[in-house]
Parts: C-alpha cells; structure tokens; sequence
C-alpha cells in the first residue's frame, strides 16, 4: 500500500498521507512519494486543483525519527554530502508545492508539526479542525527552526516578530490563535473537512484552466516583487493571456447566464 494515495475526481486530486499508525510520519518513503507527486505536476494539464490531507488523527507529525537513516559512516555519523542530499530530498518538496500550478487546499487535522508545519505553511489554503496543533518542532530536536521553507513562509505570513515568537520557542500554535494570524483559513470539525475542502474546489473550477493557473503564478510572484511596478506589469501580461485564450468567453457567458462553466480539455 503507498504511503501516500492519490485520487482523482475529475479536475481535482484528493492526496492523502497514509501512515496513520505513525500520524503520518514522514518516511523516507512517503517522502519519496511526496516529491515525485508535487514535482510531476509541473506538466499535468488533467489536474486543476490538489487537496492534501492526512488519515487518521494526524496531518503530519514531522519527520518520522524511529526510521534510521541509513547514511551513517563507520563512527555513526552521517558525512554532510549525504546530509545535504537528505535535507534537500525533503525540501524539494515544498519548492515544488509553490512551483506547481495548481492551487494546494491543507485540510489539518490534529498535529502538523516539523516538515508537516512546512507542509502546511506551503499550501495555497489551510482548513484547519479544533484540535489542530502547529509548530516548528525542529528546534526541540537540537536543530534551528529554519528548515524545510517555514523560515520563508512563516515571516511572509504573519510578520517577523509572531514567526520569532514561534520559531525561537517551538510552541504550539492551536486552532484559535493560527485562524487569528491569518494562518487558517477555516476551522470546522473534522467531519466537515472534506466538504468544506470541495466547497473551495468548486469555486476555483469556475475559473478558467489557465486563468486558476496564471493567478497562483502570479501571486508567488508578487509576494517576492521589487515593487508595485513589478506587480502590475505581471498582472498586466496575465490579464492580456487570459483574456486570449479560448476558455475566456466561455467564463465570461456562463457569469452571465448564471450556470457551471464547460471549459475545453487542451494540452497546451
């Protein structure tokens, strides 16, 4: 059984972090498992929309430290290039969540601690249950709390001086003070997560394949831009694509007659 399933329901991808009996853990293999999926949708055109979750009581408690490594030397410890190699096996998986096109929707549940935290942080849109419990758990390991993009992420989302209060301290941000920060976008009970979750995907379907794809581009783009100028000119050249391409008049017909947009299926 993988450690990560994946289904596809039409234009969307339901992904789920399968080690429940370890709160989904990251193994080496889920790992694996993780950056081939996020890194392969770069090209996918029959993938609109991702949703990641986890089974059970976790999203994702980090990684998962009862796994040896398997890259000590003769004394036991690991060299630094097969350390380098190791870090960025993990990494690469939250640059590919923002490099990919299709927008990303969390649904948290319980704990997302450590790379689960970075997981989290990575995605376009975080629903969240009651229970949930966030932290940058790194530092409570002997590590610094920099890893894995939450050191990018955090400060760009909740200013410098919330992401040092959390990231010096490894405390737990709950439900209450992550929906407060702006962290999450939601909080429902666990049983509403996957419906609260399709309510986000039906809306973003309503927009066109590459006007959904040009605005989370475009979004990353601008958080890092040099300026308002810099912004606009990316709006400006997206605005001037989007309304090129072929989908655009069936948006603009079904806003007017009030019904689901039928968007064509093209490779390019």
């Amino acid at each position: 059984m993988a450690d990560l399933e994946l289904r596809q329901d039409g234009d969307v991808i339901w992904a789920t972090m399968n080690r429940p009996e370890r709160l989904n853990a990251l193994s080496r293999n889920l790992v694996k498992e993780l950056r081939d999926f996020f890194v392969g949708l770069y090209w996918r055109k029959d993938v609109r929309v991702v949703v990641l979750t986890g089974a059970g009581n976790a999203f994702c408690a980090g990684l998962d430290l009862k796994e040896s490594t398997g890259s000590g030397n003769r004394d036991g410890r690991r060299s630094i290039g097969a350390g380098l190699t190791s870090q960025r096996e993990i990494s690469e998986i939250v640059i590919a969540m923002r490099r990919c096109p299709q927008p990303i929707v969390a649904c948290v549940n319980g704990a997302a601690a450590g790379g689960g935290f970075a997981l989290a942080l990575a995605s376009d849109i975080r629903i969240a249950t009651p229970n949930v419990r966030m932290n940058a758990a790194f530092i409570r390991i002997g590590l610094t709390a920099c890893d894995i993009g939450v050191s990018y992420f955090l400060p760009r989302m909740v200013g410098a001086s919330i992401a040092a209060e959390y990231m010096l301290t490894g405390r737990f941000i709950d439900a209450k003070r992550g929906h407060e920060l702006g962290l999450i976008n939601k909080v429902v009970e666990k049983d509403a997560l996957e419906a609260e979750a399709q309510g986000y995907v039906d809306d973003m379907l309503h927009a066109t394949p590459l006007g959904l794809r040009l605005t989370k581009e475009c979004l990353n783009h601008a958080i890092d831009a040099q300026g308002l100028e810099a912004a606009i000119a990316m709006e400006d050249r997206n605005q001037i694509l989007a309304s090129s391409d072929g989908d655009f008049g069936e948006g603009v017909a079904a806003f007017l007659e009030k019904r689901k947009p039928v968007y064509s299926r093209r490779e390019g």
